[in-house]
């Protein structure tokens, strides 16, 4: 019987094929007391597993394909800091010494303290990383009761199938289907090439949304019961444009997905010979694309959709899982070069850590946060914790040696802050000056994601060279919805009146100005608004790698002066979203 899971849509595209299921990851946990003469051999049990673990992830690192995207290869060595991190192990041989507990409740009793640390977190993609932790501990629980990895083998690859709509000379795809899945467990799989990943778990940035989207593989996260739901070799169709997984699919619907397939195939390859056309509109508008990214590496992705620059390097991966054990300047330094160099000249917008300290990065503030959303963070934290801030300057004005560099702050929203901003800006620089050090010239940026930044415009347009509009929290604040919230992320509203007036009334006021504003939030990757923005005037979007030439086709086919009335009446209008497809 033909059924639909929905979830969340993470990477686009249609897949069609068999389910490969893999099993749950969680093991049970044996919980008993051990005696005090045997702390000594428990902790050494708990030693053997993590070098056991570590071995493995090693290993496949090293056998890692070349064809594989750089974010796997970085979530392997999370998972190996994890392992290795001396803090973590510290904890739960505590748990073992005080406690007596047996290793495997020691490790998870740990885990629990931690997590509720990442649930604490406002940063979705930080809070998602919990996954990451779970994950290592998954795999070290399994060495420690002599478990396998949890990993089906696929079926074997059905007889090919023309009903499909499928050139008949392919073998029928593979799709996955769990409860979750790790970073070893997509390198593990890549060798069955999968069509795409169904995840029961997971959200817009967890490791299967990171790697599909990487790899443009079709995949859907946070679909619940998807793995209890679906049968092994059932026959699966992902819509990742939807966010649905339709299950023993009929003929009919078959082959309206095949022909959905074909078309969406043909508009990848028409996509592709974009990369080196000019975003210019119909009216000869030239408009600036450029790519997030979260590590040096990912400029290969950028280069490669013919990005005109970086509008937004997170800096945040430097300082995770450190417990307390911070980057310093030459760490930094050798980061915010290789992401300079990698850009061949073009600009590259650095932001300042953008996490606080309500985060695990900071272990001398144990107390917890009961809103981290409205706390210590961003530059909160940075002007709370000079000396770590001075040192992050002087790394990114050295980097601008090297090429152009943006340098971009978050979370401003008082002219206090913006002067001591400024003024640590200025002293690193008389430092590096100080010592003799190169440094570069550098543009200054303020994010515009609070409502008092984006109704304080001529304060910030006084003292920065260009603003960044930062969707996701602009939305978040000023709706006071959390967007991780599933009780109340139906409110989350990109198109809310409230939301849309801000960021026209800032890209307005830059364009009096004469300064650059951009966007860098979810919004700018979305087809469904470019022309939106367009008309309301905004000329620099900054989006993941992977949606680049999607939003450049729509450039295209726009004639952004002719776009400016309608764009103005979706303004004025109580409910925008049923203008929009005007």
């Amino acid at each position: 019987m033909t059924f639909s899971i929905h979830g969340l849509p993470v990477a686009r595209g249609i897949a069609i094929g068999r389910a490969v299921l893999v099993a749950s990851s969680r093991v049970e946990v044996t919980h008993y007391f051990i005696q005090p003469d045997e702390i000594k051999a428990e902790i050494e049990r708990l030693r053997v597993a993590r070098d056991a673990v570590v071995d493995e992830l090693q290993r496949m690192q090293a056998e890692m394909p070349k064809d594989m995207p750089p974010e796997l290869g970085a979530m392997l060595d999370v998972h190996l800091m994890l392992l290795q991190d001396e803090t973590l192990a510290y904890e739960i041989r505590r748990w073992i010494k005080e406690r007596l507990y047996n290793a495997e409740w020691a490790l998870i009793s740990q885990l629990e303290v931690v997590v509720r640390q990442f649930d604490e977190m406002d940063d979705p993609y930080l809070r998602e990383r919990k996954a990451d932790l779970e994950q290592v501990v998954d795999r070290v629980l399994r060495h420690l009761k002599g478990a396998a990895t949890p990993i089906a083998a696929p079926p074997p690859r059905p007889p090919r199938q023309q009903d499909l709509g499928l050139d008949d000379t392919l073998d029928v795809p593979l799709v996955l289907v769990a409860h979750d899945l790790s970073p070893a467990d997509m390198l593990q799989f890549k060798k069955s090439v999968f069509a795409g990943f169904v995840t029961d778990v997971g959200g817009k940035t967890s490791h299967t949304a990171i790697v599909a989207r990487s790899m443009d593989i079709p995949a859907v996260v946070g679909a619940r019961s998807a793995s209890q739901l679906v049968r092994q070799d059932d026959w699966v169709i992902i819509d990742g444009d939807a966010g649905v997984m339709i299950v023993d699919p009929s003929p009919i619907i078959l082959a309206e997905y095949g022909f959905k397939q074909r078309q969406g195939e043909l508009e990848r390859g028409r996509l592709a010979r974009l990369k080196n056309t000019p975003a210019v509109t119909l009216d000869g508008q030239k408009i600036a694309l450029l790519a997030n990214i979260e590590q040096p590496g990912d400029t290969e992705a950028a280069m490669a959709v013919g990005a005109v620059g970086v509008g937004l390097f997170r800096t945040e991966f430097l300082f995770m899982g450190r417990e307390g054990k911070l980057p310093d300047e030459e760490e930094q330094y050798a980061a915010y070069r290789a992401a300079v160099e990698g850009m061949h000249g073009m600009p590259v917008t650095i932001r300042t850590i953008d996490i606080g300290a309500d985060k695990p990065l900071d272990d001398r503030r144990p107390d917890t946060h009961l809103n981290p959303a409205l706390g210590l963070r961003a530059i909160r934290w940075s002007l709370a914790e000079p000396a770590m801030f001075l040192t992050q300057l002087r790394a990114i004005l050295r980097a601008a040696a090297h090429g152009q560099v943006h340098l971009l702050i978050p979370m401003l929203a008082h002219a206090s802050e913006i002067r001591q901003t400024l003024e640590l800006i200025d002293r690193a620089r008389a430092q590096l000056d100080a010592r003799g050090a190169v440094h570069g010239r550098v543009l200054l940026g303020a994010m515009i994601e609070i409502p008092a930044a984006a109704l304080s415009l001529r304060l910030f347009l006084r003292h920065f060279d260009f603003l960044s509009i930062g969707t996701n929290d602009l939305i978040q604040y000023t709706l006071a919805i959390d967007r991780a919230d599933e009780s109340v992320a139906h409110l989350y509203d990109q198109l809310h009146p409230a939301v849309l007036r801000l960021v026209a009334d800032t890209i307005a006021a830059g364009a009096r100005a004469g300064k650059a504003v951009s966007v860098c939030g979810e919004m700018a990757g979305d087809t469904s608004v470019t022309r939106l923005l367009l008309g309301l005037g905004l000329r620099s979007f900054s989006m993941h790698p992977s949606q680049v030439l999607a939003v450049k086709q729509e450039i295209l086919r726009a004639d952004a002066g002719k776009l400016q009335a309608w764009a103005q009446a979706v303004l004025d209008s109580d409910e925008p979203a049923e203008l929009l497809v005007g």
